[in-house]
């Protein structure tokens, strides 16, 4: 239910902590200037797939944001270790490791990289069932490009873009929508990558800077690629989605989902998206 938080351990400052534990004071640079980057791996059937890219990839995103990634990855992943213990063994568990800014720079605006402080917070969050449809629009705002915001990052500062294109769409009944880049092609959806089935072969937008090309997305293609599963990136329009035999979603809250309504066309879970969940599943309990 919305407003409601579920079990969470937070490692901060040295010390396990239950609960919604406070991190951030009204002076911490990130709270008021966006300088946080974040990452998020998932704990489901008691496997964690990827988690060693997870953790690399907060650390990148750090050295984007201009801050120091004081963590290794072994040292994020032996405290992952640690946190899952304080969980059922088959919790659905979110994963997210965290950097962030406590005072500025020597320009108030910028971050002040020795002051990166960080933690590890777990908590239980449902993975969605298998087959759970999501509706879709075209969403009319844009991604930016990396010389206009942080988009090599994994960082808070920018989903509030995401977050109105969710509240728009929502308003006009729908789940999710596309973004597009500058250029009017086809980025990603608010919360997850896209593909899309034509003739049997799956394509998914080019990564060019505008957009995360998630983790999840980059498993999902290896392993349909090995399957001899023809998969393409290119230059998409809204059109070539509008014309798909399937749709489905990666990302690393649900992983490999389907779509199941673009604009007022109904669509069923179709064999490629079934085969792509299927060999995902399989990769993470191997």
């Amino acid at each position: 239910m919305i407003g409601e938080w579920s079990q969470t351990w937070t490692f901060l400052d040295g010390a396990w902590h239950e609960g919604n534990v406070p991190i951030m004071g009204v002076r911490t640079h990130a709270a008021w200037l966006g300088t946080s980057v974040f990452d998020g791996a998932r704990a489901f059937e008691g496997v964690t797939p990827d988690l060693d890219l997870h953790c690399a990839r907060i650390n990148r995103s750090a050295l984007a944001m201009g801050l120091k990634p004081v963590v290794s990855v072994e040292r994020w992943m032996e405290l992952t270790a640690e946190g899952l213990q304080r969980f059922a063994p088959d919790a659905a568990l979110y994963i997210r490791p965290m950097y962030w800014a406590e005072f500025p720079g020597a320009r108030t605006v910028d971050a002040d990289a020795d002051s990166t402080r960080w933690c590890l917070s777990l908590y239980e969050a449902p993975m969605p069932a298998a087959e759970r449809g999501t509706s879709i629009t075209l969403s009319p705002f844009r991604r930016p490009t990396v010389e206009c915001a942080v988009t090599d990052a994994k960082a808070g500062a920018l989903y509030p873009n995401n977050a109105r294109a969710l509240v728009e769409c929502h308003r006009r009944g729908f789940d999710n929508a596309a973004l597009c880049d500058m250029l009017g092609n086809v980025a990603e959806l608010a919360t997850a990558n896209i593909f899309m089935v034509k003739d049997g072969v799956a394509l998914t937008p080019a990564a060019n800077g505008t957009f995360l090309a998630g983790i999840t997305r980059t498993r999902t293609m290896g392993l349909m690629r090995q399957a001899g599963i023809e998969v393409v990136e290119a230059s998409l329009r809204w059109d070539d989605f509008k014309a798909a035999d399937e749709l489905f979603t990666t990302g690393n809250y649900s992983k490999v989902s389907p779509i199941t309504r673009i604009e007022d066309r109904e669509l069923q879970p179709g064999p490629v998206f079934r085969h792509a969940r299927q060999l995902y599943w399989d990769f993470a309990h191997s």
